[in-house]
């Protein structure tokens, strides 16, 4: 098999991507020295708060941190601290002109090709535990109806008290045992029970206005020195429901103070989608009805009525009305102008500001929200936030992309020695270009060659591996 480490700066650059950092960003990264507060610099000390992050266990590229604190009359203030980029990666400097170039981050399993330069991203700014680090702290009061009572940002001084990891919190949250990490910091379990209490009524108020719920089957690529080994399904698990939902709840509280302030942003949106009457049909063959416009409610009730139902085929379901719905896009969003939203989750106001270490969109609403609060002028015009929103959907496009491809790579590693075999599978791409189907197990994607004829996105099929590419990562399936 080839090197894939290999393959993947190839695939790296066939995508657009510069997977080098820049002679002139190393030496801006080489020379950049731990933050230190400016003098006279108005940041909030919070240092003191028992601050957690969850995460993979390998990611060192941290980005939020969490605290909470139970209110009289049953609210639960809920603090997510933001690793602070921009004040270590000035606008305009080398670093930031090859972050914004390539805009993402990109995941490949095999190898990682951060945004912004390893003593950074998974340092100097990095929530690493132990550390003294600047934030940009969004704070919510979440009421116990999950209505957001009050909402507030500003600059802070944090420390990441215990890394822990989605897998043994989420076990534990589910009703497994403490996880050591979580047992030897007094203190710490309640916190994550305040976290996981308010993630419930943020999350029971968004699905109540029509936020849909899904559980997707995403194959991780698992490698060894290069080498794959498996490829790996992530769940959704409790521990990552809560992030997710103190997130969104964070992101949302961005993008609503740049818009209550009259300042134009990036915003993420999720169209209404055009595929509708195709959702409709699959859940009609499910014998639920749903109406002929789209309505997320109605859409959210069916997604919660199948999980309950068959919660073993509900990732399937999920995975095809993710598809249908269509990929989210950043946006310029003017102050007071009609937008659509975020259709999946039932929001108007909404933006990607929490992980900017990983995301050139979440750097650029960074700045926008300093300024603000520094009564400063928007650092960006309209015209170039409207250049950035569209550049920063295209990378991230594009970055998904490398992923996607570099998945079949690996795939083929796992799958040459399976061609005849005959495999229940899922159609997840139904179009001119081709069909495409993703096995139940191992969750492989390919495309169908022979006999695709008829076959929609959401299709349950049987296909058999008629060949596989090592050179181009192709993997062919027929219709059995």
């Amino acid at each position: 098999m080839a090197n894939l480490r290999a393959i993947a700066r190839r695939v790296m650059h066939e995508e657009g991507f510069a997977p080098d950092l820049p002679a002139e960003a190393e030496a801006q990264a080489q020379r950049t020295a731990p933050w230190r507060p400016a003098p006279g610099e108005a940041r909030r000390d919070l240092r003191a708060l028992l601050w957690s992050s969850i995460d993979n266990p390998d990611s060192r590229d941290l980005d939020q941190i969490e605290v909470a604190e139970q209110l009289p009359g049953g609210a639960i203030r809920v603090l997510v601290g933001i690793a602070d980029v921009d004040a270590l990666v000035p606008a305009g400097s080398p670093i930031d002109r090859h972050a914004a170039a390539n805009a993402t981050s990109v995941y490949t399993g095999v190898a990682v090709f951060p945004m912004l330069p390893d003593q950074l991203s998974a340092g100097l700014s990095s929530l690493l535990p132990g550390e003294d680090r600047p934030a940009v702290v969004a704070e919510l009061v979440v009421a116990e109806d999950g209505a957001l009572q009050s909402s507030a940002v500003y600059p802070a001084i944090v420390r990441n008290h215990a890394k822990l990891d989605y897998e043994a919190v989420g076990a534990w949250l589910e009703g497994g045992a403490l996880p050591d990490s979580v047992a030897v910091l007094p203190g710490l379990e309640g916190q994550l029970r305040l976290h996981d209490e308010a993630t419930e009524r943020l999350h029971e108020l968004r699905v109540r206005n029509g936020a849909l719920d899904f559980e997707t089957i995403e194959a991780r690529v698992v490698a060894d020195d290069g080498d794959v080994v498996d490829l790996r399904v992530l769940h959704k698990n409790r521990a990552r429901y809560l992030i997710e939902s103190l997130m969104i709840a964070a992101n949302g509280v961005m993008a609503r103070l740049l818009e209550d302030a009259g300042r134009p942003s990036i915003q993420r949106i999720v169209r209404t989608p055009a595929r509708w009457p195709r959702i409709a049909e699959l859940a009609a063959e499910l014998g639920a009805r749903l109406p002929a416009e789209p309505d997320p409610r109605a859409l959210a009730r069916f997604l919660a009525e199948r999980q309950r139902a068959d919660p073993e085929r509900f990732p399937d379901l999920s995975l095809a009305v993710v598809k249908l719905l269509g990929s989210g896009e950043y946006a310029l969003v003017e102050p007071g102008a009609d937008h659509s939203g975020h259709f999946g989750l039932a929001v108007a106001d909404y933006t990607h500001a929490t992980a900017p270490n990983r995301r050139y969109a979440d750097v650029v609403i960074q700045r926008l929200v300093k300024a603000l609060l520094a009564s400063a002028p928007a650092p960006y015009a309209p015209d170039e936030l409207a250049a950035l929103a569209a550049h920063c959907t295209e990378r991230d496009k594009a970055g998904k992309k490398v992923e996607r491809r570099m998945r079949k790579y690996a795939a083929v590693a796992l799958m040459r020695d399976r061609v005849g075999g005959v495999f229940d599978a899922i159609v997840t791409g139904a179009a001119a270009k081709g069909t495409y189907v993703r096995l139940l197990s191992p969750p492989v994607e390919g495309r169908v060659v022979r006999g695709e004829e008829g076959m929609d996105v959401g299709d349950h099929v049987r296909v058999r591996l008629v060949g596989t590419d090592a050179a181009r990562g192709f993997i062919d399936f027929a219709r059995a």
